[in-house]
């Protein structure tokens, strides 16, 4: 039999990619469905217990978090409570691991512990709030600043004072940016963030004294 013949008798056929490969595209979207009701099954049973086991895990530890005597416990823990250190590594991906993370930043600075307040408040993700993002990132200038990173530290109280859209907080971080802009002498930057302070928040305490910074910036601005 010849080639030719051969081909007849076997003809090639062109059917559609669906048609040729439905077994496999029907185990594909079987996959698909599984792996669709683990995600639910994760977001809506698994996080949420592990959510309000967190949160349960964190009523003794922010019963210390205030009080400097007590800080070293509110890090670890005490008796069959967990500590902060713990809570923030064993429940992530909860929010109560999320504040941990504030939490250590604030306690560490405290402790003036700066690297370690870095490296914890790094770890905290921005919820939306108004008050704790800024906070956070106000928190993160303080630590850059006692490391004398003047530079970092800039970056994160300008990231603060932009969030911060209120007459409390957005003034104190200006104050502080401009304090850090005089640290790297670079004093126009710093009349600047003074003078913001004098131009939008003049009923603010910071406003109240603010034309001895901004005279003093001004007298280094060449």
């Amino acid at each position: 039999m010849s080639v030719k013949e051969k081909e007849i008798e076997h003809p090639v056929r062109k059917g559609s990619f669906v048609q040729e490969n439905a077994k496999s595209l029907l185990f594909i979207a079987g996959a698909v469905v599984v792996l669709i009701g683990i995600y639910i099954w994760y977001q809506n049973v698994y996080l949420k217990n592990r959510a309000e086991e967190a949160s349960a895990q964190m009523f003794k530890a922010e019963q210390y978090i205030g009080v400097d005597s007590l800080a070293n416990k509110a890090i670890n823990g005490e008796g069959g409570y967990p500590g902060l250190e713990k809570i923030a590594e064993e429940y992530q991906n909860t929010k109560s691991a999320n504040l941990a993370n504030l939490y250590l930043g604030g306690i560490y600075l405290r402790k003036g512990e700066y690297k370690k307040a870095v490296d914890a408040l790094n770890k905290y993700s921005s919820t939306g709030s108004e008050v704790i993002d800024p906070l956070a990132l106000g928190l993160l200038g303080d630590a850059y600043s006692e490391l004398k990173d003047y530079k970092q530290a800039a970056s994160y109280y300008k990231k603060a004072a932009d969030k911060s859209n209120n007459k409390f907080t957005a003034p104190m971080f200006l104050k502080k940016l401009g304090l850090v802009y005089e640290a790297q002498k670079d004093f126009k930057a710093a009349e600047d963030a003074y003078t913001k302070i004098k131009s939008e928040f003049p009923q603010s305490q910071e406003a109240a004294m603010i034309d001895e910074y901004i005279a003093r910036a001004n007298a280094q601005v060449k």
